[in-house]
């Protein structure tokens, strides 16, 4: 198992409305488009998978990815094609048909299914065996308000579990902002968040739903973040590695 040690640069925290205007000004002013961004996100939590998780080795492990229909859940299909790549046995489930997940979340499953990959819909993860790594991309910062449906059915599978459980950006059912844990919410092992971390992860009680939190780089140019509208000032945090460790 690899180890990350702690960054102990000082970094800020965002809010989900500057991480709105953080992906407006990649994708409007520097013309680095969502495809980019989440290729980045999903290769880098292959890694981290891989490092923390499966001692370096994915040969005959068996992961489950839960993914849901926006970018969130778009990096977590990445990171099923990278795992599927290094030699792990992965299967992946959805919260919605092919037509309701969007644009390019729907391009990175189509490439899963050209690569044979298993994907399933959410209503039957209760057949599922016991993996050894779930990888968690259900719902990200645009939650809003409980999770419902088939997407309460995929948190609370993989609660129940009894597996390491890595979450995307953030635990399923946390509310980036404030900080509230809905209920249901995924109850990580491990978080990496993307860009920089986020302001609810600081409310009292949210490192129990996050668990061990990372930071990966998904190219964010430091000068965005000088910009008048985030006016914050970020070093080159990921200048030794592409995956640092918050806590």
């Amino acid at each position: 198992m690899t180890t990350y040690p702690i960054f102990q640069g000082a970094i800020p925290y965002l809010t989900t409305n500057q991480m709105r205007e953080v992906d407006r000004a990649m994708i409007e002013d520097y013309k680095i488009e969502l495809i980019q961004m989440m290729e980045n996100a999903g290769r880098n939590l292959a890694h981290l998978a891989r490092d923390r998780f499966l001692d370096g080795n994915l040969q005959g492990k068996r992961i489950v990815v839960l993914a849901g229909t926006g970018g969130n859940g778009g990096g977590a299909l990445v990171c099923a094609r990278h795992l599927h790549n290094y030699g792990a046995d992965v299967v992946v489930y959805v919260t919605a048909t092919d037509d309701k997940i969007t644009p390019i979340p729907a391009h990175q499953l189509a490439i899963l299914q050209r690569m044979a990959v298993p994907v399933a819909q959410a209503d039957m993860i209760a057949s599922q065996a016991k993996p050894d790594l779930i990888i968690e991309g259900i719902i990200g910062y645009s939650l809003n308000g409980t999770p419902i449906g088939n997407a309460a059915t995929l948190i609370m599978w993989a609660n129940n579990s009894q597996t390491p459980i890595l979450a995307l950006d953030v635990p399923s059912g946390v509310d980036t902002a404030s900080g509230t844990v809905f209920d249901p919410a995924i109850k990580a092992t491990a978080t990496m968040t993307l860009a920089l971390p986020k302001e609810g992860f600081r409310a009292l009680g949210v490192d129990v739903q996050v668990g061990e939190l990372y930071l990966a780089d998904i190219s964010v140019p430091p000068q965005l973040y000088a910009e008048p509208a985030l006016s914050l000032d970020v070093g080159h945090i990921f200048a030794h590695n592409d995956i640092v460790r918050l806590r």
